[in-house]
């Protein structure tokens, strides 16, 4: 036999043609694979873009980080029955309030991307989840895809009548002159949150931050004569300015309040950084079909046909807004760059 030299035997080419058949039949069944993946996902697609035209065939909830009563819930509550006219299919608010909202987003973000469960929140909240305690588990901007706004409002600056105050120069003032004395009264990873401790920072007072579950809590203590100080929407604490249970000194809008024309602005106060608008409106998970938001948003902007509607929103403190989603986008993204350097400057945190 000559080294090196290998012969060609019936054996080895049995083995080889044997070889070449698993060889072949792997590549056929690799192949098989891919196509059956392939047409798994078109599947799926299909599926998606089928129920995606057909929608909405079922009730739709509306998640809402807040607790009962606050302004979200008010706004939420009062449009949801305008919504479901639109769409001819049942539309519910469910409240889930905890973790500066955070668990009423995760809630949303567990969700099918159907359209189905939906968010109501507001732009000033929804990425204020993401700015304290080292930042929410999800981000603000890309894990959601804002629908529609549905409404905006301001702030509105009330104190315990307790407090020797009329004004808000006048409050600044007393409260330089009793450091550490004051309780300023929060919804905790709300929008008055973030605004109380932007107004200690401008004015350099030293106001002891109270946190509770929700913004309702924070407004029955100060009732109650246990805060001096809160943010809040005009929906919610007019009334009592009105009863004599608070004093209001302020609004955070560029012009005076319809509803409370003497109130002046932060801005006529001499504090203009302190302008705050907020916008309300839908969001779902990424990945929402584009049809699916399509029909909600022209859905949301027909809820605004019938004036009776318009002039109900602003009379419980509301402008009606509308708009594209891509509108609500770049709310969004306003707020989140505002809001994120104010955050880091006052140390704010989410427990």
């Amino acid at each position: 036999m000559i080294r090196g030299l290998r012969l060609w035997t019936p054996a080895s080419r049995s083995r080889r043609l044997r070889a070449d058949r698993l060889a072949g039949m792997a590549a056929e069944q690799q192949m098989r694979r891919r196509e059956f993946v392939a047409g798994l996902g078109s599947l799926v697609l299909g599926a998606r873009a089928a129920r995606a035209q057909s929608y909405p065939t079922r009730l739709i909830k509306l998640i809402l980080p807040f607790t009962a009563g606050s302004p979200n819930d008010v706004l939420a509550r009062f449009f949801a029955p305008h919504l479901s006219r639109r769409i001819a299919q049942p539309v519910i608010v469910e409240n889930r309030p905890g973790g500066g909202t955070s668990v009423g987003a995760r809630a949303v973000l567990a969700s099918e991307p159907d359209g189905y469960t939906l968010m109501f929140s507001n732009t000033p909240t929804h990425v204020i989840a993401a700015l304290g305690h080292g930042g929410a588990s999800y981000d603000p901007v890309k894990d959601f895809a804002p629908v529609a706004i549905v409404g905006a409002s301001s702030l509105v600056m009330v104190i315990a009548p307790a407090v020797p105050a009329g004004s808000v120069q006048e409050f600044v003032a007393y409260a330089k002159s009793h450091p550490g004395k004051l309780n300023f009264g929060f919804g905790q990873g709300t929008l008055p949150h973030l605004a109380g401790e932007l107004f200690k920072l401008v004015t350099g007072t030293d106001i002891l931050s109270v946190p509770y579950r929700g913004g309702a809590q924070a407004v029955s203590d100060m009732l109650g004569g246990r805060i001096e100080m809160n943010f809040g929407s005009g929906s919610t604490l007019f009334p009592f300015v009105r009863e004599g249970r608070l004093r209001a000194l302020a609004v955070t809008s560029t012009t005076r309040s319809p509803i409370q024309p003497e109130l002046s602005t932060m801005i006529e106060a001499g504090l203009p950084e302190m302008t705050v608008i907020t916008n309300y409106g839908i969001l779902g998970p990424a990945g929402l079909p584009a049809e699916v938001m399509a029909k909600l948003n022209a859905a949301v902007d027909d809820c605004f046909a019938p004036v009776d509607v318009r002039a109900v929103m602003r009379k419980i403190g509301f402008d009606p807004v509308g708009g594209s989603a891509q509108d609500f986008a770049a709310a969004i993204a306003s707020d989140l760059r505002r809001w994120a350097p104010i955050a880091k400057a006052t140390g704010f945190q989410l427990e």
